[in-house]
């Protein structure tokens, strides 16, 4: 069974992965443009491969060239990662890890943000009832 946890992601394979995340899928000629100080594309190709042996990607073949695309829906990948940083940064403590998020736009959050945050903070409430 491929091992899917982040730790196992080196930094150029998170930003590959961050590359394709954004822009759904992407072909090797695509990611080693947008990979920032990139590597050769024959290093991004063997990237590509390691990421879908460790089962982050798969491909499709678009003619001669795979299309690459991620195993995982953004949002379950999104959220990993912020338990992550969570447990890793701020000693599991949610409110810690919002706090500083918060303090980082020093304290400015639109009306239509903090509407949303109460709208979350109301249903957790309500569920735990």
């Amino acid at each position: 069974m491929p091992d899917r946890s982040a730790h196992s992601l080196s930094r150029r394979e998170r930003q590959i992965m961050d590359i394709i995340y954004a822009r759904g899928e992407a072909a090797a000629a695509e990611v080693h443009e947008a990979l920032p100080d990139a590597p050769s594309y024959s290093a991004v190709r063997a990237l590509l491969r390691i990421l879908e042996e460790k089962g982050h990607l798969k491909h499709r073949e678009d003619g001669a060239r795979y299309i690459y695309l991620p195993t995982e829906p953004r949002g379950k990948a999104s959220r990993s990662a912020l338990q992550r940083v969570v447990k890793t940064f701020f000693e599991g403590s949610l409110s810690s890890a919002v706090a500083a998020l918060v303090d980082a736009e020093g304290g400015k959050l639109s009306a239509e943000e903090l509407e949303r945050i109460e709208a979350i903070i109301r249903a957790v409430k309500n569920k735990s009832k």
